[in-house]
Parts: structure tokens; sequence; C-alpha cells
């Protein structure tokens, strides 16, 4: 018996060997566990890596999923996400198979989720490779921040309305972790803002653009700065920030050169 990051117990009589993996940062994971040849299905947001999009059928996006295609690949279990995929969709897609729900929201319950799927899916020598990658790149990243100073930040996410990451999120936690104070911590997870209350709410030093969900370009980097005093704008790898798994190794590098860029 197996148990997941939401609690539900799950009973497998043998190791899967069809997985459907509905969050694209986690089937990043799956591939660097060597699982390629047991995912089955995907979704048009697996981006990474590049080829399995050619290789795997995709079932859909991570809140709206094609049940009759998922229910035609015979899936031993679905991989799924708290915070990417809806309450809606789990409840429909435990009719076909089991599914399995992580919650990440800080670099513990990503090492979790990296040694659930070494025990789930029998890979647990490959899983403490990249639990062991995770921790050597963490403390190396900690060596080098502690000397930063804290920096007021907003990381926007979205336009029409504008959207900004709040409190209780993995991309929050990896702020923290990069000694830039949110400005909207003590919000709700994505709270929508107005441009012109951005100086009264914090007033940042930096203004982050993320470059996923939405794809920021420069004429919204001088509309928001207009409503700063002096903040500095800086389109930022959304993915580097938001993506879990073994894709955190490669962010601690990235961070290291953002921190450099901005000094």
């Amino acid at each position: 018996m197996f148990t997941d990051q939401i609690g539900i117990n799950h009973i497998l009589e043998k190791t899967p060997t069809r997985i459907i993996s509905l969050v694209p940062s986690q089937t990043e994971l799956l591939y660097d566990l060597g699982l390629e040849e047991s995912i089955v299905g995907i979704t048009k947001f697996c981006v990474h890596p590049f080829h399995l999009k050619s290789t795997k059928t995709i079932v859909g996006g991570t809140k709206k999923a094609n049940y009759e295609k998922i229910k035609k690949l015979n899936p031993d279990i679905i991989i799924a996400n708290k915070e990417e995929n809806t309450l809606e969709m789990v409840t429909e897609l435990r009719k076909i198979c089991p599914v399995w729900v992580t919650n990440i929201i800080t670099i513990e319950d990503n090492l979790k989720m990296i040694d659930d799927f070494g025990q789930l899916f029998n890979k647990r020598v490959e899983a403490q490779k990249w639990m062991d990658k995770t921790n050597f790149a963490l403390q190396d990243f900690i060596h080098f921040i502690k000397e930063k100073s804290i920096q007021k930040v907003a990381y926007f996410i979205w336009r029409e309305p504008y959207m900004v990451v709040g409190s209780d999120t993995f991309v929050d936690y990896m702020l923290t972790l990069n000694k830039f104070q949110n400005i909207y911590a003590n919000q709700g997870r994505y709270p929508e803002i107005e441009l012109s209350k951005m100086r009264l709410e914090g007033e940042p030093d930096l203004v982050f653009l993320s470059s996923e969900p939405y794809p920021f370009k420069e004429e919204h980097a001088f509309e928001i700065g207009r409503f700063t005093h002096h903040a500095k704008t800086v389109f930022v790898d959304g993915e580097m920030f938001s993506w879990y798994g073994s894709r955190l190794v490669k962010a601690f590098d990235y961070f290291k050169l953002l921190h450099n860029k901005l000094n």
C-alpha cells in the first residue's frame, strides 16, 4: 500500500508499467527516472524532453483531459497534481484507474515526490540519485545566497486581469529561498491586483514577468513599470521558478545567473 501527498491510500498489486502524466514537470521527472518506455500519455504542455510530444499520446491539457483517449490507453496509474489539475478531473479519472496526486509547496515536498516515485515504479536507485543531486545543489545555493541582501519583488503570471503569485505556492517558496520578499505573500495563492495600488501594497524593488503561463512582452514591462517608483523589471524563466521534480537541479544554476545579472 502506498499513500500519495493528499493522503489517499493506493493498493497496487504490481509495479505500474502504463503511466499517464498530467503535469509537465512530473513528466520530465518520470523520464529522468528512466521511465520513458512506461509513459503512454502526456499533456500538450509536457514539453521536456521535447521528443515525447511525437512519441507519446497527447491526452489534452492540465485542466481538461480527453477521458476517452485516456481510457483507450489502458493506464495502470495516472499522475496528477493538486494545483495543476482540477478535482473534477481527478474524480472522473479515478473511474478509469488509480490517480496519484502530488502536492508540492516546498523542496521537502519535492523530495518526497521523487522518493514516492522511486518506490511506486521500482526506481529507488534512480530516485535516490535525483534526491542527492537536488540536496547537493540546494546546499551549494544556500551557501551562494547567504551574503545577498533581501529585495522586494512582485512576480507576475497573467495579464487582463493582472495576476501575481501570492502565498502558499511553490513559486513563493522559491522566491523566499532566493531572498526575494514577495510583496503579495500576505494575499491568496494567485491574487488579481490593480497596478495603481502596487506601490501602496509593497513598493517592489523588482518586478518579475514570468515566461509562463502568459507571454509577457516589452510593452507590458513598460506598462507595469510606470506604476512603480524605480523597480527593475526582469523577464524570468517561469519553468525555473514553478517546475518541481528534476528541473530543480537546473533551477539553482539559473538562480545564480539571475542574481549575478541583477547585481
